[in-house]
C-alpha cells in the first residue's frame, strides 16, 4: 500500500510503539487519527501535531467515545495497537478481576468491534487495511503473564480468520508481530529489547509492502525455531 495521502486511524498512538507509528507514518504523507487516555501524553501528542481522539478502549464506553470522535469520517487504514499486560501470575498472588478484564477489553473485543463497526467504512474504500498488533507471545507464550499471551493469542486467531474472510476485498488485513519492545509497559521486564522506532519501521514495511504478517525483531529467529519444533519453543518462552 502506498500510505502518502491515506487517512490513518492509530488506537494507542500517544505512548510506545504507537507514538513512533504515527510519526514515521506522517512523515511517509499519511494523515494521522490517533488515541490515547492519558492526558499529560494526549497534550504532548497534541503539541506534536497530531489529531487526538480521548478514549479509554479497555471498555465499551471508550469504543463509543472513539467512533464518537470519529464522527463518520472515512479511514482508509485501522491499526489496533492499543494494549496492555496486568500481573496475572499464581506463584506470586491471586490475579485482580478488574485488572482481568481491562486487559481482556483491550487487547481483544476492542479491536474486534471496533473492525466490525468500520468495516462498511473500510470496504467503501478502493484500497484499505487493518493492522492488528499482537505479538510473539501469540505463538510462545510464557509463563509469567498467560492472560497477556492468551489475549493476543484469541486476536492472532481472529486476525487469520479475518484475512481468509476478506479475501478478493480490496481491505488488506495484516498481523504485526513485535517482540519485547522497550517502551512503558515493559520497564523492568527482561533485556536486549527493541527500539520502538525500529519496531514501528519494520511494520510499516509490511503495510508498504503488502504482507500478511510482520514477523518484528527476534520473532523472526522465535518462528524459525516453531517451524522446526513448535514445543522446544513453547518450552523456551514458558521458562519466563
Amino acid at each position: 500500500m502506498k500510505l502518502q495521502g491515506k487517512t490513518i486511524l492509530l488506537t494507542g498512538g500517544t505512548d510506545g510503539i504507537g507514538l513512533r507509528l504515527a510519526r514515521q507514518l506522517r512523515d511517509k504523507g499519511a494523515q494521522l487519527i490517533v488515541t490515547g487516555r492519558t492526558p499529560e501524553r494526549i497534550a504532548a501528542a497534541q503539541a506534536e501535531g497530531f489529531e487526538v481522539i480521548t478514549a479509554d478502549l479497555a471498555g465499551p464506553e471508550g469504543v463509543e467515545a472513539l467512533l464518537a470522535g470519529l464522527g463518520g469520517r472515512p479511514i482508509d487504514v485501522l491499526i489496533n495497537n492499543a494494549g496492555m499486560g496486568t500481573a496475572h501470575d499464581f506463584r506470586e498472588a491471586p490475579p485482580v478481576e478488574a485488572d482481568d478484564e481491562r486487559t481482556l477489553w483491550l487487547n481483544v473485543h476492542a479491536p474486534i468491534r471496533l473492525i466490525g463497526r468500520l468495516m462498511p467504512v473500510l470496504r467503501s474504500r478502493s484500497e484499505a487495511m487493518i493492522v492488528n498488533v499482537t505479538s510473539g507471545l501469540a505463538i510462545a507464550p510464557n509463563a509469567g503473564s498467560p492472560l497477556y499471551c492468551a489475549t493476543k493469542a484469541a486476536l492472532r486467531s481472529y486476525t487469520m480468520a479475518l484475512r481468509e474472510q476478506l479475501k478478493g476485498t480490496g481491505v488488506h488485513v495484516l498481523e504485526a508481530l513485535p517482540p519485547l519492545v522497550d517502551t512503558a509497559m515493559t520497564a523492568g521486564r527482561g533485556s536486549n529489547k527493541l527500539a520502538p522506532e525500529e519496531c514501528a519501521r519494520q511494520i510499516i514495511a509490511a503495510m508498504e509492502s503488502g504482507a500478511n504478517e510482520a514477523n518484528v525483531g527476534m520473532v523472526k529467529v522465535l518462528r524459525a525455531v516453531y517451524s522446526l519444533s513448535p514445543a522446544l519453543a513453547r518450552s523456551i518462552m514458558l521458562r519466563f
